[in-house]
């Protein structure tokens, strides 16, 4: 992705360097694997399982592999809002308020719960902001195998689009249905959801295509496959549970993220009125 020349955005919180590190031992890879995937399509914190893990709270300083990622993602958050800005008031006919993205090593807090590595980067309606370890790039691509520069700004994309699911009610309709519903039923419905935050990357994507490189539509797909319920179950060792999947199987995410793409609008990301995922 060529964003040499694109401004950083200036809705950054940096909360790295501020301790809350974890120290973990006596994990295998496999093992550490599941508890990713667990976090990632669950959005709970899992690290009090972390085998042998132990929380420290000393600061540190912030590497040149963190520094260049923290760069990577204020431009990445600076497409989103030149993008979003452009489709809101088109689409939609409302002003488009961009989220805050938290940038943290290790572990921080968020008013929807503690956020860690192990849980993945997620969006937190109550307080609006995105929540990222800059690390998780290096667990998106050397654990599950999701390579590349554009894939980890399909990541960034994905959580600002629930923002953009904020900004036009759907996350509140959401969970209103889901407190009534079973848990399989509640399920289901955060699949559609996720589905079409994946829809709305895609047309961010569309959107930012004069910044793409050859490959890069290529490294998001991917990252949508290597991120779907199915595959990250069944690469923890466990037979995929259809009625579990809380994001929806690569086949999905890497369709939906493809539709979004290919038209460019919110409003072929209906997801919720759709006989077929």
């Amino acid at each position: 992705m060529r964003l040499r020349g694109i401004r950083r955005s200036s809705n950054i919180e940096d909360r790295r360097g501020r301790g809350g590190g974890i120290a973990i031992g006596g994990l295998g890879g496999a093992g550490l694997l599941l508890v990713l995937a667990i976090g990632y399509f669950t959005g709970i914190d899992v690290t009090p399982i972390l085998e042998g893990s132990s929380q420290t709270s000393t600061r540190r300083e912030i590497t040149p592999q963190e520094e260049a990622a923290a760069e990577f993602s204020a431009q990445v958050l600076a497409t989103t809002e030149e993008v979003w800005s452009e489709i809101f008031p088109r689409e939609v006919g409302a002003p488009y308020e961009p989220p805050v993205l938290v940038l943290f090593s290790g572990t921080t807090s968020s008013p929807c719960g503690g956020a860690s590595g192990a849980t993945g980067p997620f969006y937190c309606p109550r307080d609006q902001k995105a929540y990222l370890d800059t690390e998780f790039f290096a667990t998106l691509s050397q654990r599950l195998g999701a390579q590349g520069d554009f894939a980890a700004a399909y990541v960034i994309a994905h959580e600002v689009a629930h923002h953009v699911q904020n900004e036009l009610g759907i996350l509140d309709q959401v969970n209103a249905v889901r407190q009534r519903a079973s848990e399989t039923q509640a399920n289901a419905i955060t699949v559609r959801l996720e589905l079409q935050a994946d829809c709305l990357a895609g047309v961010w994507a569309r959107h930012v295509d004069g910044l793409l490189e050859p490959g890069d539509m290529a490294e998001a797909l991917n990252a949508a496959r290597m991120i779907g319920d199915d595959h990250l179950q069944r690469s923890a060792g466990r037979v995929p549970q259809p009625h579990t999947f809380t994001h929806g199987t690569s086949e999905q995410r890497e369709s939906w993220f493809a539709r979004g793409y290919e038209s460019g609008s919110i409003g072929e990301c209906d997801t919720f009125n759709a006989s077929s995922l």
